[in-house]
């Protein structure tokens, strides 16, 4: 099983090289533990370009390479956990999000009405619910429709 798990690493490791060397990008590659599965780093001089405009860039890239290993490492084998960062955007991004989050909780805990986030994308959606699903007297839904969806956060009834 371990065996199976370092081959997973390596493969997913050399892609993300392989394309990295495509798009002309200078940069190593980290590999981290977490709870969630296993964050690939990324670490560049030009990590604007993988990150691109509110990190949408990123997000594609990530969607790709989950693509590409989903169809050539995990044909008969349980799906492998994998996200992709660029030099640690994702994760001060989550830690941003986390902020908004409990300041946002606080006003509705405050004023006892429900405050509208703005836009997000689904990933920062799935990350303030979860930071918020601690809170016992806070209850969140999501609203609208894409790419307008946002996060409504309301005091529990």
């Amino acid at each position: 099983m371990a065996e199976i798990k370092k081959e997973k690493i390596e493969k997913i490791k050399n892609l993300i090289e392989e394309l990295l060397l495509k798009m002309n990008v200078l940069g190593q590659v980290e590999v981290i533990e977490n709870i969630d599965g296993f964050q690939f780093i990324i670490r560049t001089h030009e990590g604007g370009l993988l990150i691109g405009e509110n990190g949408k860039t990123l997000v594609s890239f990530n969607h790709i390479i989950k693509k590409i290993i989903g169809k050539e490492v995990d044909k008969d084998e349980t799906a492998f956990a994998f996200s992709l960062d660029v030099n640690d955007y994702q994760t001060k991004r989550i830690e941003d999000l986390k902020n908004i989050a409990r300041v946002n909780a606080q006003r509705v805990r405050f004023f006892k009405k429900e405050v509208a986030l703005r836009a997000m994308s689904s990933f920062e959606r799935r990350v303030i619910h979860a930071i918020l699903s601690d809170y016992p007297d806070i209850t969140t839904e999501s609203k609208g429709s894409e790419p307008r969806r946002q996060v409504v956060i309301k005091p529990y009834p």
